[in-house]
């Protein structure tokens, strides 16, 4: 149940970017930025490590809307919920692997990010931009799954179904749009 009386008891988070325009338009224009702009890893694969890190953290909204976005994106079905539980034999490619390892360590303590974990990025094959963008979609999901559970905000499993479609299809860009036009201050 959404913890601010103002917004209906199964808020969503389109609920609270209605109310907040002036601070969530610019977040939405830095996910449509980093999770669709240009970047070393697919679409897919960015929205595999935010769905990491929202499982991870326990944030079952963003994990489930980001699983299906990334599985419509590519991602095996069920890669994501396998390595949640521990599977090492995931269905996930081996060079995500020590992206992925990177992502849980910085998910879970800010400093747990080694020098040797670094290389082991660049070893894989990955550059600069991608240990950046890896960093940045890692730090966004942490402040993303806050927001959400910080708010009280729960997954309906059929509007996570519809976001994951439309986040898929159109990325952030819709959501941007509806609000600059819906914002009183815009």
């Amino acid at each position: 149940m959404a913890h601010l009386p103002s917004l209906p008891r199964d808020a969503t988070l389109l609920d609270v970017f209605r109310k907040f325009p002036e601070t969530c338009t610019p977040l939405l224009e830095f996910h449509e930025v980093l999770l669709r702009g240009p970047s070393p890893f697919t679409e897919g694969e960015r929205e595999l490590i935010a769905a990491y890190v929202s499982g991870l953290n326990g944030c079952r909204y963003c994990h489930g809307v980001h699983t299906g976005t990334a599985e419509r994106l590519g991602i095996a079905s069920g890669a994501i919920a396998s390595l949640l539980a521990g599977d090492t034999e995931a269905d996930i490619p081996p060079k995500m692997r020590p992206v992925l390892e990177v992502a849980a360590k910085l998910t879970e303590r800010a400093d747990g990010v080694t020098e040797s974990d670094a290389q082991a990025i660049f070893a894989a094959g990955w550059n600069e931009a991608a240990y950046y963008h890896l960093v940045g979609v890692v730090a966004l999901f942490n402040f993303m799954n806050r927001l959400v559970e910080g708010l009280g905000i729960e997954l309906n499993p059929a509007y996570a179904e519809a976001a994951a479609q439309r986040l898929a299809d159109r990325g952030y860009r819709l959501l941007i749009d509806m609000l600059r036009t819906t914002s009183p201050s815009r």
